[in-house]
């Protein structure tokens, strides 16, 4: 009895917490296309969790999902903010990447973000950021024995557009 109270009051507290938290749900666009999800934590710490498609441009691709763990500051007490901190992510290659160049599909990425953003009187959020990050493990070549250590995309460029709730 002890172990089941003790289980639907910490289910009760998670879920208390993340409604008492602000989050946003929208869209990344840039050299990625993303969905895009952010949850506040606390005052000046947020989560943003990201899946979608790097590279759709030049006809090889990868796909993406990354956590980055920012801290966020407000600018003059106005809707304006900026926000930096660490980030991980996965990926798996596809199209012209992977076949071509007979590389491993799978990826492991460690990285930053650093943004600036607009929170609008209405629930709209607008942000512009840069995420560099780099491949920590996969998408290295299979052949020849020749393993090249890292490889990094400093391009992660976007602009964000969010629902707030």
């Amino acid at each position: 009895m002890k172990k089941i109270f003790t289980t639907l009051f910490i289910m009760f507290a998670i879920v208390s917490i993340s409604f008492a938290q602000p989050r946003a749900i929208g869209g990344r666009v840039g050299y990625n296309l993303e969905f895009s999800y952010q949850h506040g934590i606390g005052d000046g710490f947020m989560v943003e969790l990201d899946a979608g498609a790097t590279n759709v441009w030049n006809g090889w691709a990868y796909a993406d999902v990354n956590a980055m763990f920012d801290w966020v500051f407000n600018i003059g007490g106005s809707g304006w903010n900026w926000y930096v901190g660490p980030g991980v992510g996965v990926g798996f290659a596809f199209g012209k990447w992977w076949h071509d160049y007979n590389y491993m599909p799978f990826r492991l990425n460690v990285g930053a973000q650093i943004g600036i953003e607009y929170q609008f009187d209405i629930p709209l959020n607008l942000s512009l950021d840069w995420r560099p990050m780099v491949n920590v493990l996969g998408f290295l070549p299979r052949e020849h024995g020749v393993v090249y250590p890292l490889y990094y995309n400093f391009a992660g460029v976007a602009l964000g557009v969010r629902y707030r709730f």
